[in-house]
């Protein structure tokens, strides 16, 4: 069953924040990024960095960058990307080594990072999660990084 997106009211005033987001499945990806900018904004972000990369598997090596930056320290990184299965087990693949990216990644920086990188198996799935304003992935993240930016801050 697919769940509502949660909304927030959660303050991001004065915090810093980052997109990764893929251009393959650009129509799917495009919309979960413009739900998760205006979001980040809306709640008070001071700056929004988007960073497009080709695919899915070119986001870990930016987080990688951008988390190691000690000046201006991001509050947390946004991945975003849609993977569709095909035929082969490709999809699986590039799901699986971007997820233990991205896993290692946070740990290592101590920076939130919030995989939206969705592996669906189809377009229907794809438009439900990433064209429905409902059920959009891409504000769900951003309700995500706001709250563990909160949560780091305190610490």
């Amino acid at each position: 069953m697919l769940l509502k997106t949660q909304r927030t009211t959660a303050n991001a005033r004065g915090r810093r924040f980052a997109i990764v987001a893929s251009k393959y499945n650009a129509r799917y990806v495009n919309s979960m990024l413009k739900a998760a900018r205006e979001t980040l904004y809306r709640s008070g972000a001071v700056e929004v960095l988007v960073v497009r990369v080709p695919g899915a598997f070119e986001i870990p090596v930016v987080v990688a960058e951008l988390a190691g930056r000690t000046e201006n320290k991001l509050s947390a990184i946004i991945c975003l990307g849609v993977i569709i299965r095909g035929e082969t087990t490709h999809a699986q693949h590039i799901a699986e080594a971007v997820t233990n990216a991205l896993v290692h990644l946070q740990i290592e920086y101590f920076v939130p990072v919030i995989h939206e990188v969705l592996l669906l198996e189809n377009a229907a799935q794809a438009r439900a999660r990433c064209l429905d304003a409902e059920h959009n992935r891409g504000l769900e993240a951003a309700v995500t990084a706001i709250e563990m930016a909160k949560v780091m801050g305190s610490l």
